[in-house]
């Protein structure tokens, strides 16, 4: 499961386990400087962290990398963090259900990291901020509290956006919806043949869904209204367009959607699309990887567009994913941490990472990417789509208040019936409302 983009991992012959260590401790037993890394384990496959750390070692023979790497790195490194004992660097992102990332953001408990971006790749002549792509910091993802300063550094991105079979498509003679009209006549066509239009892994695949749609609804000025808590944003017209067509999209889901929306059942929603049982899905290129060995339909291929235009002829937006990695601030070996993320971002690394299509926001990086995975990203080539990277504004806690669940994971109550689409934008305006009193 991507959430957020997939990481990696290694060999037990080359990495140790990461136990909780006392707090202080920084140095092996032979001397070297000991790194603690812990990474969520996804979809691009466990060993090309293995390469890149072994790589990172051979350069730097006085520092020894230590990787914990889990499916649910989170419920494994927070009971560690609560008794003072942190790892030196982080790969996680947000958007996950435990938000190990978003609860350390909002406790600014976050390690400055705009030093990066001008620090040298190590064993190369520029700096990692003239090597990242434009426009990849700076936004509310890197700089969650809106100022000039980093606090998470992009480690790979990706577009996300809505998945399918090309194939199906090619056998129908059907063609990916260019507007929403479009997109609800195609809903009653697939209907009357018994394929659902709609599903998604989890609610939480609904991020990527909702940004791209906001910001085609009123442009990303909108887009970053929402995101940023704008007085009464919920109660405007734009707002409730945003939540009816979701809504409407929502009447099309998957029966099977939300009994398998789940963390242990989400892979039998992704099994709707390889199986034909439904169309489209919100999802990202991990999930190429996440399927390979499932089966599937003949003449399946995958597919990607983005969603629909509101008007023919209207923008369309791409949300571009974007993984991160980042340093506590209670870290022992800040330092070291710095220089092992600095590295990530060498011509070395990338090629490693890519290799498994886990692809960085560096130069050439996708000229690694296998034909598939680079159809993908021709996407941000189409000069009616624009790039977009979405994420709510971090905001001090507000104890109750969890507006990613209540604009996602309500999703599954609208397509169950146990709420409605008042009740949601009711709750949504009172989450927004109380982040902004905060100070968000």
């Amino acid at each position: 499961m991507r959430r957020s983009l997939a990481l990696a991992g290694a060999a037990v012959t080359v990495l140790g386990v990461l136990v909780g260590c006392s707090a202080g401790e920084g140095t092996s037993d032979s001397g070297r400087t000991t790194l603690k890394v812990a990474a969520l384990e996804g979809g691009y496959g466990r060993d090309m962290y293995a390469q890149v750390i072994k790589a990172y070692e051979a350069a730097n023979p006085d520092v020894e990398v230590r990787l914990q790497i889990s499916k649910s790195i989170e419920d494994e490194i927070s009971p560690n963090m609560k008794a003072g004992r942190y790892p030196d660097v982080v790969v996680l992102g947000q958007g996950r259900k435990a938000a190990l990332t978003e609860t350390l953001v909002k406790d600014k408990a976050l390690e400055d990291l705009t030093p990066v971006l001008k620090a040298k790749i190590p064993g190369e002549d520029g700096t990692v901020g003239d090597k990242l792509t434009k426009g990849i910091v700076g936004n509310l993802n890197t700089n969650p509290y809106g100022t000039d300063r980093t606090y998470l550094m992009p480690m790979y991105y990706a577009p996300t956006g809505l998945f399918y079979n090309k194939g199906l498509f090619k056998e129908k003679g059907w063609a990916t919806p260019a507007t929403w009209d479009e997109m609800f006549a195609l809903g009653d066509k697939a209907k009357r043949e018994g394929i659902a239009l709609f599903t998604y892994p989890t609610a939480g695949y609904l991020d990527s869904y909702f940004f791209a749609l906001l910001a085609g609804i009123g442009g990303e000025e909108f887009h970053t209204d929402v995101m940023t808590y704008k007085q009464d944003i919920w109660k405007s017209p734009k707002a409730r367009q945003a939540l009816d067509l979701t809504t409407r999209l929502l009447s099309y889901a998957a029966p099977a959607t939300v009994g398998y929306a789940n963390e242990q059942d989400f892979t039998k929603n992704q099994q709707l699309i390889l199986d034909n049982k439904a169309l489209f899905m919100p999802n990202g290129t991990w999930i190429v990887g996440e399927m390979a060995e499932a089966p599937r339909a003949d003449g399946f291929a995958w597919g990607l567009t983005p969603l629909p235009a509101v008007a023919a002829g209207g923008e369309r937006y791409i949300t571009t994913s974007v993984e991160s990695v980042w340093i506590p601030s209670a870290a022992q070996q800040k330092d070291a941490a710095k220089d092992f993320i600095a590295y990530l971002y060498s011509d070395e690394a990338a090629k490693i990472f890519a290799g498994s299509n886990a692809i960085q926001p560096v130069e050439s990086a996708t000229s690694a990417l296998s034909a598939e995975n680079a159809e993908f990203y021709r996407v941000y080539e189409d000069p009616s789509v624009s790039a977009l990277v979405g994420g709510f504004a971090g905001t001090p806690p507000v104890e109750g208040v969890d507006i990613k669940a209540t604009l996602f994971d309500t999703a599954n109550s609208i397509i169950s019936g146990d709420t409605t689409e008042d009740k949601w934008q009711a709750a949504l305006h009172d989450a927004s409302e109380k982040l902004r009193q905060s100070g968000g």
